[in-house]
């Protein structure tokens, strides 16, 4: 019930799945060469289906749509509407996703938070629509999809092999 309305959430604010999905690929790509965006878009998809994730969304995606409806008490409706750089909140909310996977989730946040791409750039922009939430709650979402792909495949057992073949003159 909350995966299937979280999807439409989504749909209704312009972004889809495979668009997220883009992002992790660009994030992961370059450690896991033969990483396919179908892989990307399950990561996503298995995010998205944690209830804590839901909540995020649902949560972010109101605030963003009363902010809309210019119903937010002041000097809140300013802050949403103006996107105040120093309200930090909406990075909160998306680090509780983010928190599902680890450490790594957080530094590709924070990598996403400064350089948009994708559909973060097209949220970002400030036009009729309000994003304050929704865009940080995807390169969340994008972000610990991310971390959720190094999990499954960790590079540290190649490092190893790699320093153990060096150290012996091994090709």
């Amino acid at each position: 019930m909350f995966y299937e309305h979280t999807i439409e959430l989504f749909k209704k604010r312009g972004v889809q799945l495979e668009e997220i999905a883009e992002i992790v690929y660009n994030l992961q790509q370059p450690y896991h060469p033969g990483l396919t965006l179908d892989e990307c878009l399950e990561s996503v998809q298995t995010v998205l289906k944690k209830r804590e994730v839901q909540h995020a969304v649902i949560t972010g995606v109101s605030l963003d749509q009363l902010a809309e409806q210019k119903i937010l008490p002041e000097p809140f409706q300013t802050i949403m509407e103006l996107d105040e750089p120093l309200y930090g909140v909406d990075e909160v909310l998306a680090l509780s996703i983010i928190n599902v996977y680890g450490t790594i989730g957080l530094t590709s946040f924070g990598y996403l938070d400064k350089n948009k791409q994708g559909v973060l750039t097209r949220l970002n922009n400030h036009d009729e629509e309000i994003h304050v939430f929704l865009d940080d709650i995807i390169a969340g979402i994008a972000a610990a999809a991310a971390a959720r792909i190094a999990h499954k495949y960790p590079n540290i057992e190649r490092y190893f092999t790699d320093r153990k073949r060096d150290r012996h003159g091994s090709n």
